[in-house]
């Protein structure tokens, strides 16, 4: 009994002593058959948590858990008079883990040594109190105990979180539609690439669908169930390339308020895509490679580097004759990206794949806008086929979205979609497809619409190559995007 009421004093004073820690909203169970025990238990460890649950007979261990959720168990090993062996404890700690496998649990008996601590935590005990114990040494376990709860528990929610991300993006994926023999080929070819975790480069025209392609790769390959992650190297400037792709540590630069995880480890176990590669400066062309070879990245700021495991996946909207310039693209890179070179043909190469796409967006446009289901007209359906779409699938989906908007009929008409006469040459203002009737318009002072119309000529010259369309209109690319979807182009 002096024992005991050693204890008691034991706790109050030590509790005096010490601050209430950060753990005061957590739950503690006390299980232990020594009603002494549960009592100076509950009174040393009052003071530190939210809350001190206490139990004498184990056969209500599971009743508990079902109404608390506890941060750390303290657990006897012996509930019977006699017992030293520990089996009793290792019974009830296996029936705690099978109920809550993040249980966090501490053993604690009169009986055993180092060997029992070592069979408690083989069984799967996070740490081990002898009695009579040490009142800072109980509350320093439990509070790394907490922690660790915690910290168990935030991972299994980023966790969670991770996959309804992936969940979501896979959800979200467009069809890559088309059966012309360029499609079928094409599809073939990605069925062959995309189980293996060979290094892919998409070629194409802008506007082809090269990111469909990318994310048809990853749904198919090996790492479909972990992150897809998108970077578009054409829209990162370049003094943030490396921030973007390696990540930084706080303070490691101007502006660096936090530290940041670049998009190479973030997409670590499954797919990096990175599009418009063409647009990457030769310097940092020789970065990237450098990070390929030795598949480790090392954060800005930081001296010791990081291991990654990522599928690349590029594109570009460059010609093989481009990317073969070594002034403008690095060989030895390149002989990195193209383990496996695919090309998106461009529309007009497919012509038979445009009525099925038309008829896509078209349902997927009335669906959006609340509009009754329209059909296209056989003219319609001739012009779209006419005309040649130097902005291919992604012309002919805006084309279809404002002619959904804007058609009065219950049929699709070749009015409605509004494309340019390829036919006729340059007028007098010097944009293609110019009439002598459009002279009222050469003389239209209104910006926008001169605006609207110095783009749409900068895109027909150069085919949709945004790269240099930007370049001849004096934007950048991303200026460039911006003012395309202002006016719908």
């Amino acid at each position: 009994m002096y024992e005991f009421e050693q204890a008691l004093y034991d706790c109050e004073h030590f509790n005096a002593a010490v601050d209430p820690v950060s753990e005061k909203a957590q739950q503690i169970l006390i299980v232990d058959d020594d009603d002494d025990i549960l009592t100076a238990g509950r009174l040393l460890l009052k003071r530190h948590f939210g809350a001190v649950h206490t139990c004498s007979d184990p056969q209500q261990i599971p009743a508990l858990m079902a109404t608390h959720r506890f941060s750390a168990i303290l657990l006897d090993m012996n509930f019977s008079p006699g017992q030293s062996s520990g089996e009793q404890g290792f019974v009830w700690l296996a029936r705690i883990l099978e109920i809550d496998p993040n249980a966090v649990v501490v053993m604690i008996t009169a009986h055993g040594g180092v060997d029992l601590a070592v069979e408690a935590m083989k069984h799967g005990a996070t740490d081990f109190v002898a009695k009579p114990w040490q009142n800072e040494k109980v509350v320093a376990t439990l509070s790394a105990a907490v922690q660790l709860r915690a910290s168990r528990a935030e991972a299994q929610s980023l966790k969670l979180s991770n996959q309804a991300l992936i969940a979501a993006s896979s959800g979200q994926e467009q069809a890559l539609l088309g059966s012309s023999p360029p499609m079928t080929e094409l599809l073939s070819l990605i069925t062959r690439s995309a189980p293996t975790d060979a290094n892919v480069l998409i070629l194409g025209e802008n506007g082809t669908g090269k990111e469909l392609v990318a994310r048809r790769i990853h749904r198919e390959s090996l790492r479909a169930n972990q992150v897809f992650m998108a970077v578009d190297l054409g829209a990162v400037a370049e003094g943030l390339f490396e921030s973007e792709l390696f990540g930084h540590r706080k303070g490691a630069f101007t502006g660096a308020v936090s530290d940041r995880v670049g998009r190479l480890e973030a997409a670590n176990g499954g797919t990096l895509f990175l599009d418009e590669i063409g647009n990457l400066p030769l310097h940092l062309q020789a970065k990237l490679l450098t990070v390929l070879e030795q598949r480790q990245v090392t954060p800005l700021g930081r001296n010791d580097a990081v291991a990654i495991d990522v599928r690349l996946v590029c594109a570009t909207n460059l010609s093989r004759a481009e990317l073969a310039d070594d002034t403008r693209f690095r060989q030895d890179l390149l002989f990195r990206l193209n383990t496996v070179e695919l090309t998106v043909p461009p529309l007009r190469e497919r012509v038979q794949d445009i009525e099925e796409i038309g008829r896509y967006y078209a349902k997927l446009y009335c669906r959006k806008y609340n509009k009754p289901h329209k059909e296209f007209a056989e003219g319609a359906l001739a012009a779209m086929q006419a005309y040649d779409w130097p902005g291919n699938v992604r012309a002919l989906r805006h084309a279809v979205e404002r002619a959904i908007i804007l058609a009065q009929g219950s049929v699709l008409e070749s009015v409605d979609l509004q494309l340019p006469d390829t036919a006729s040459g340059p007028s007098s203002d010097g944009l293609p497809g110019a009439t002598a009737a459009d002279e009222p318009i050469a003389r239209d002072l209104n910006l926008e619409r001169q605006e609207k119309r110095l783009i749409q000529a900068a895109l027909q010259q150069h085919r949709y190559n945004i790269s240099h369309a930007a370049r001849d209109l004096g934007l950048t690319r991303a200026a460039l995007y911006r003012r395309m979807e202002k006016y719908g182009l």
